[in-house]
């Protein structure tokens, strides 16, 4: 049931035409009533009561607001505009709000993609967009955002691991918030088409490892981060040596021996690896 205009005129033009049918009726109903007349009798009844039923039509539509317009049971259509209208009488108006509005949803406990335990939560920007859908295909459409927000959002969090400790995985939970959110956006934006609701935006708001496993974890990544630095301090260390002794043999015209290359790499990698400064030990074997 797609949503549709209904048919309504400016209230302010209603409401005089109301008024004026209803002068003209009584002065029709009185102009009968001392001539006896009845067709002016009849006629001017009728007049007061098209009056009546034009005026118990006159409904108020509020900004971004609209109202939904039910004959005898049947959806004949929306009125979006603002203002004051004069619509079709013996109808049923149900008011529901355009609004950008937010959702914060609660902090869920989730497996991520390698089955860690974590927390994460988010924040639902949506708003209606098609008012029939929102309130006849769902029973409570803004329950129903609230329900399937975090449905979405326990469904896109084990799509992904939550860290990364090697690039095998290109997008996690933490270093990816912004692709995350889109694809909560678009999982979600699934969802909610049978609602005539749309998403304007979704965004992380809380992501954390579950209590039980987050010691271990911050162990892990300290770990990880110490390794990688390691592996930094190593590469470099490697690149300095064999600069160090390709200028050695470049610009004195010495060549090392293997044994020399050797204790020289051994001095200068434990010289830069290491984390404490480094104390110097003089040879003096060849010294009488």
């Amino acid at each position: 049931m797609k949503e549709k205009q209904v048919f309504h005129i400016n209230g302010y033009i209603g409401l005089v035409l109301a008024v004026l049918f209803v002068l003209a009726g009584g002065w029709l109903v009185w102009l009968g009533a001392t001539g006896d007349q009845i067709f002016n009798v009849f006629l001017g009844a009728l007049l007061i009561i098209i009056a009546a039923f034009g005026a118990s039509s006159l409904t108020i539509v509020g900004p971004n607001e609209a109202r939904v317009l039910t004959f005898f049971g049947k959806y004949i259509g929306t009125i979006r505009d603002s203002g004051l209208f004069m619509t079709v009488p013996l109808t049923s108006k149900f008011a529901i709000s355009l609004r950008v509005r937010n959702f914060n949803s609660a902090i869920l406990k989730v497996n991520d993609l390698r089955g860690n335990p974590v927390e994460i939560a988010a924040v639902i920007v949506f708003k209606v967009v098609d008012t029939s859908m929102a309130l006849f295909a769902v029973d409570d459409y803004e329950q129903f955002v609230e329900i399937q927000s975090e449905s979405a959002i326990r469904h896109v969090a084990s799509e992904y691991p939550y860290d990364t400790f090697d690039d095998k995985e290109k997008i996690t939970l933490r270093s990816n918030p912004t692709e995350v959110s889109d694809r909560l956006t678009e999982e979600l934006q699934e969802r909610l088409n049978v609602a005539g609701v749309e998403i304007v935006e979704t965004r992380l708001t809380h992501l954390a490892y579950a209590t039980e496993i987050a010691s271990a974890m911050l162990q892990r990544q300290q770990s990880s981060a110490i390794l990688s630095a390691r592996k930094v301090i190593v590469e470099g260390a490697v690149s300095i040596t064999e600069e160090t002794i390709q200028r050695l043999e470049e610009d004195t015209g010495m060549t090392l021996s293997d044994e020399k290359k050797i204790q020289l790499i051994n001095n200068l990698m434990v010289t830069i690896v290491s984390e404490r400064g480094s104390q110097p030990v003089i040879n003096t074997s060849n010294v009488n």
